[in-house]
């Protein structure tokens, strides 16, 4: 919860204002934590790239994406944390100017109007095909459909009746055979070759995707660290993992927990509706912890505010690679920086802090900066999105 200044500003926004137009001399006392852990000569290159980029302070405001630092020559977005006392403790500021983005319609229901309009599309043109090869034609296209949608697409995650409606759609088409005995043969098979092809092209992408391999292994597999049943929404080759064009993280999973509702328990946009949030998460291994954090703020699903990437997180060294377990609850972290854990121990659990739009948990591990491809104890077979797991 953030504490709010009478003017209705929050504590964080005063604090950052103060500390911007402060001297460099005041900032051991404003920000006494930041500045012992980055250093004065490191905010001083930090301080003077931000102005360069907004030109003369103006105001700290806080917004829909984050503290807004504005001036005459433009904005930029920060994050930061203060103490009662209003002296910052912990502080981000991006390395860019800020654009407000056009509001837009949620991406889930522009993609469930997708889907069911496609699928509506085509089931109409099975049923007004003018003869049996057009008719085959057709199918394969709307097969290579259902192939990208339930390959590519992680089809449990979202609310029943999309995922009913767009079955519906398969067997509306599959009905139109009725018509095949009194339709003639067709003679034109320019367009089944096309439909074929695209059928063919979207099974190879899937099997790609979901086959993808690299050559940099764990030293050792992993133990799951989630209890239960837990749904692969991002995991595999890059047609079905947007981690992939991160180095660190080619190889991440992030991980749901289903209910009744898609990933939530209920309609809603409450972190409880969700059923993956509050979950435990336990150590996937022995190591020593290298950085944990636990006091930034969840996100509202469907929003990412500007904070650090990772929001509330667990990195364990093994002596290997490093392996990174983030977006967790905030309160809910159990170890700090310097702590030997054991695999199995309770690290925390589950949230949506971090560049996290729902409650998830993004794991991955790397060595040297290069993305591990990740295994589990009692797993077999590849990660990939839209596979169940059960720890």
């Amino acid at each position: 919860m953030r504490e709010t200044m009478p003017g209705g500003q929050p504590a964080e926004a005063d604090a950052l204002a103060r500390f911007l137009t402060a001297d460099p001399e005041k900032w051991p006392r404003l920000a006494p934590r930041v500045t012992a852990a980055v250093g004065i000569p490191a905010l001083e290159r930090i301080v003077h790239a931000t102005n360069a980029r907004i030109g003369e302070f103006g105001t700290v405001t806080d917004g829909p994406d984050g503290l807004i630092v504005s001036g005459s020559a433009g904005r930029v977005r920060a994050w930061a944390q203060a103490d009662p006392d209003g002296r910052l403790t912990a502080l981000r500021i991006e390395g860019a100017r800020y654009t407000p983005p056009r509001r837009r319609l949620p991406a889930h229901l522009v993609w469930a109007v997708f889907l069911v309009l496609v699928a509506a599309w085509n089931v109409l043109i099975l049923w007004t095909a003018d003869d049996r090869t057009a008719w085959t034609a057709d199918l394969a296209t709307l097969a290579a459909f259902y192939v990208v949608v339930e390959g590519c697409g992680a089809p449990a995650m979202q609310p029943r009746p999309l995922r009913r409606a767009v079955e519906a759609g398969a067997v509306a088409a599959l009905a139109s055979a009725w018509r095949l005995p009194g339709l003639p043969a067709g003679a034109d098979p320019s367009g089944l070759a096309v439909g074929l092809v695209l059928l063919a092209g979207a099974g190879w992408l899937v099997t790609a995707a979901r086959l993808h391999r690299r050559p940099a292994p764990l030293s050792r597999p992993l133990r799951f660290p989630l209890e239960g049943a837990w749904y692969v929404v991002q995991g595999g080759g890059p047609a079905v993992n947007h981690h992939a064009r991160v180095p660190e993280q080619r190889a991440a999973l992030d991980l749901v927990a289903l209910g009744r509702h898609g990933t939530r328990t209920r309609p809603g946009r409450e972190l409880r509706a969700y059923a993956a949030y509050g979950r435990p998460v336990r150590s996937p291994c022995d190591g020593t912890v290298v950085s944990a954090a636990d006091g930034i703020a969840d996100q509202r699903p469907g929003e990412i505010r500007y904070q650090p990437p990772y929001g509330n997180h667990v990195f364990l060294d093994t002596g290997r690679e490093i392996v990174k377990l983030a977006h967790l609850r905030p309160g809910s972290v159990t170890v700090s920086e310097g702590d030997t854990v054991r695999a199995g121990q309770l690290l925390g659990e589950v949230g949506n802090s971090g560049n996290s739009t729902e409650p998830h948990l993004h794991l991955h591990a790397e060595r040297d900066g290069v993305g591990l491809d990740l295994a589990f104890e009692g797993v077999s077979g590849r990660l990939y999105r839209g596979r169940t797991v059960r720890g």
